[in-house]
């Protein structure tokens, strides 16, 4: 928080790649059909018409569909927009070792409820149709243009990611 990484990002970010290993796909592939491009997405989706299992990788024949359904079901809860809804990271361990229970997620993060993700170049456009940079919280936004390549969420040494990380999103 306040610029300072935390524990609770790098619970978002084990979220991330748990469903990047399930799925055997990056985060983002833009050779996908439009409603596949961006895995968080594709995975909630999935969840909300209770095909969690779909999201596994199509080269996987054989595997456990009650342990692919945890490991799915950890990840959207490590994947919440906001840091205080995220487990900590030795729940995640309980939950994924079978210790605990995994709780249902019930609701969809506002980052993807209030944005809809429609261009490959990873900016975002909002409900209204201009492009931002991606602001999740309904603070300003830093308007950028597709041109701009410094300013893409892609950049980790980025402005926009310094900007996230200051303000401890």
């Amino acid at each position: 928080m306040r610029g300072r990484l935390t524990e609770k990002a790098d619970v978002f970010s084990f979220g991330v790649v748990a469903l990047e290993i399930v799925s055997g796909r990056p985060n983002s592939d833009s050779s996908l059909q439009q409603d596949k491009i961006y895995l968080l997405e594709w995975a909630w989706h999935l969840h909300e018409n209770n095909r969690d299992v779909d999201v596994v990788d199509e080269r996987l024949s054989d595997f456990n569909k009650d342990e692919v359904k945890r490991v799915i079901g950890v990840s959207l809860l490590c994947t919440q927009a906001s840091p205080s809804m995220r487990p900590s990271m030795s729940r995640v361990v309980a939950m994924l070792s079978g210790d605990t229970e995994v709780p249902t997620v019930t609701s969809r993060p506002s980052y993807l409820t209030d944005w809809k993700f429609d261009d490959r170049t990873g900016f975002m456009t909002d409900i209204h149709g201009s492009q931002t940079a991606g602001d999740y919280s309904s603070v300003a936004t830093t308007s950028v243009t597709t041109t701009d390549l410094n300013s893409s969420p892609l950049d980790a040494s980025g402005p926009m990611l310094r900007e996230i990380i200051r303000e401890g999103r």
